[in-house]
């Protein structure tokens, strides 16, 4: 992939243009990413509210009827919904993999077989979490495994 990076003269406006034989994944999340920004959370936890950007989540789980976002070293709650939070981030690299989990896949370093048609996938922080083996093939599918 080429990169050009070209000034314009001061009354032009800034513009990115893309070329490309097919629209990536990839591609169409910076797309998504320069158009809107990047989307943010709001956290609590015991020192008071934070803003939370998403690719700094690892994943979202859902604990005793409340939802908590996962990061490097913290951990916040979150006042969404699993359902909730698939529809805002749906552009972005989240997906499903248990009815109690969202992960962020591109935090995954490796995924392997656990029992029962389960996976385990080990993320960036390594942690290890569970992949139910409804999702398991749509995962693979996302990281282009077989």
């Amino acid at each position: 992939m080429k990169v050009s990076v070209i000034r314009p003269s001061s009354y032009e406006e800034d513009e990115i243009i893309f070329r490309c034989h097919t629209l990536s994944d990839d591609m169409d999340r910076l797309i998504h990413r320069l158009r809107y920004g990047e989307i943010k959370f709001t956290g609590y936890d015991e020192h008071g509210i934070s803003t939370i950007v998403a690719s700094d989540i690892y994943y979202f789980e859902t604990v005793d009827n409340k939802v908590f976002a996962y990061c490097r070293q913290s951990v916040y709650e979150v006042k969404e919904r699993l359902y909730q939070l698939e529809d805002v981030i749906e552009e972005l690299p989240f997906m499903r993999i248990s009815k109690s989990m969202i992960v962020n896949i591109e935090k995954i370093l490796h995924i392997s077989p656990a029992l029962g048609g389960r996976f385990e996938a080990v993320l960036e922080n390594d942690e290890k979490v569970i992949i139910s083996r409804l999702y398991v093939p749509i995962l693979k599918n996302k990281l282009g495994v077989r």
